[in-house]
């Protein structure tokens, strides 16, 4: 009955995917060939910035109930967005010591009126997030892509370039977003509220919420962390592309779920989506070290998203009782 006990705790509790991670990385640092080294580890933290970003929004929007499968979308529009006025000789800014922050400004803007669009359809037109962030994901993807005519950005400003490069710099955003969204979550009225929105909407609406803008401000927030993702992407690969980072939002959502952000709503932790990205981060490059094909990580990534769903399902189980 005790070891009973002890699991059910554990499975409640956010610090299993630490404890995975732990037993994780012992296993593939004598299975996988230099997976252990000081190198691998420091190249698996920098790898981990963007996606920690990105998770952090989608954490916050999680917590409602509700779910946004348009950030890598909104990612490579921004990506366009901010290059675009930088990139080259001809742009508008090209040469401008304003350069740097007006881009920047302009992939921000981009992103919260994404998250604006997504949150206001959700909310005040009640319609299912599923849907609207999937509508927004194809509308954004083709829309980044006509505008550009399929062509990438290259010849960005170092300035624009220096937070992707330089890992301290990533890792000091990342910080800064990530403490900036937990003490949002966790000391102020409006993670209180959308805690409480995930939990029963009508009754936090009946306790004084005010239901709508709080889930508004949850998509802007993703929209913002996607945007700034985005900057230290620019920077690491160098070029502001329509379909930048495409291919990686089954890594967004899976990390904020294997962390033990509940896909039913009222329950996660940015700490908690730490652990969930490192755990997803340290399988890649592990997989990648041992020479297995893009198509067999994503078999098992995949196969690790679905356990953490569904240890999700009774989680929410047992809450229930």
């Amino acid at each position: 009955m005790r070891y009973l006990l002890v699991a059910r705790s554990l499975l409640r509790s956010g610090w299993l995917t630490c404890i995975l991670c732990m037993l994780y990385a012992l296993i593939m640092a004598m299975l996988a060939p230099g997976f252990a080294s000081i190198e691998n580890f420091s190249n698996v933290l920098v790898a981990m910035l963007p996606l920690m970003i990105v998770a952090t929004g989608q954490t916050a929007v999680l917590i409602t109930a509700g779910i946004d499968l348009s950030v890598t979308s909104v990612i490579a529009l921004t990506s366009v967005a901010g290059a675009s006025l930088v990139s080259g000789d001809t742009s508008p800014l090209s040469g401008s010591a304003l350069a740097t922050p007006i881009a920047i400004l302009a992939m921000l803007a981009t992103g919260a009126l994404v998250g604006m669009i997504n949150g206001s359809c959700v909310a005040w037109l009640r319609m299912p997030a599923f849907v609207v962030t999937l509508t927004m994901m194809m509308f954004a993807s083709g829309f980044a892509v006509w505008t550009t005519q399929s062509q990438s950005y290259s010849e960005l400003p170092a300035s624009l370039l220096f937070l992707g490069k330089n890992g301290w710099a990533s890792g000091t955003v990342a910080l800064l977003v990530a403490f900036s969204v937990h003490f949002m979550l966790h000391r102020t009225r409006l993670g209180t509220s959308l805690f409480a929105i995930g939990h029963n909407p009508e009754t936090a609406l009946v306790s004084g919420v005010r239901v709508q803008w709080a889930i508004v401000i949850a998509y802007v927030i993703c929209g913002c962390c996607a945007a700034v993702a985005s900057v230290l992407i620019l920077g690491q690969l160098e070029t502001g592309s329509p379909v930048q980072w495409e291919n990686n939002l089954l890594d967004v959502v899976g990390a904020t779920v294997i962390g033990g952000t509940s896909l039913y709503g009222g329950r996660g932790s940015v700490l908690w989506t730490f652990f969930g990205v490192l755990l997803l981060t340290l399988i890649d490059n592990s997989l990648n070290l041992m020479n297995l094909s893009h198509f067999s990580i994503m078999m098992i990534k995949g196969c690790v998203i679905l356990l953490a769903a569904f240890l999700d399902t009774l989680r929410h189980r047992e809450e229930d009782r």
